[in-house]
């Protein structure tokens, strides 16, 4: 992947310096959708981050002053110019605007870099920040999927199913988006 930069970031790959990092926000994810990328030990972290190199589908994003693993952002392509995206961060850097600084600049880079015609991302109902980032973004709602996915159990042992919101994007509209921000 090419390495972004913004006013405050580096989105990059990942890097075996990174598993303290990544430890310390895999180690109790906060939305349930984590819950399978939970982690205990450094060991765990390195062999995540190997996988991470490997598939390419994941991207560091780091503090520019530091070089500081504060989250990530993950992709999956769909043939031939859709993508879905996500997002995850330790939550001692949430509230500080590097989740939009990153999102926005990894999206530009997929609209204009890899020539994306569309981007969407699947969120919980109850997760409002990535909503937020999304609606800040330019996302719209799309669709809202009732018991959709379930990530945890209940108390019983039965599945937990949640609700999943979808937004989207269109280059067309984030172009125009940033054109009427410029």
């Amino acid at each position: 992947m090419t390495t972004i930069h913004t006013p405050r970031l580096i989105l990059r790959d990942f890097a075996a310096h990174d598993a303290a990092d990544l430890l310390a926000y895999l180690s109790n994810p906060i939305p349930s959708c984590f819950v399978d990328d939970k982690i205990t030990s450094i060991d765990e972290a390195l062999t995540k981050i190997a996988k991470r190199q490997k598939v390419g589908d994941y991207i560091a994003v780091c503090l520019k002053d530091s070089d500081k693993l504060i989250g990530e952002i993950f992709f999956i392509k769909e043939e031939p110019d859709t993508y879905s995206v996500g997002w995850n961060f330790n939550e001692h850097f949430h509230g500080k605007g590097y989740a939009s600084e990153s999102a926005r600049a990894f999206i530009d880079f997929l609209f204009t870099e890899q020539d994306a015609r569309r981007i969407y991302a699947y969120v919980e109902v109850d997760n409002t920040a990535s909503q937020k980032l999304c609606e800040r973004l330019g996302f719209r709602q799309e669709g809202h999927f009732v018991e959709f996915i379930s990530f945890i159990k209940n108390a019983d042992g039965t599945p937990k199913y949640e609700d999943t919101l979808q937004y989207a994007i269109l280059k067309k509209e984030w172009i125009a988006n940033n054109d009427a921000a410029s």
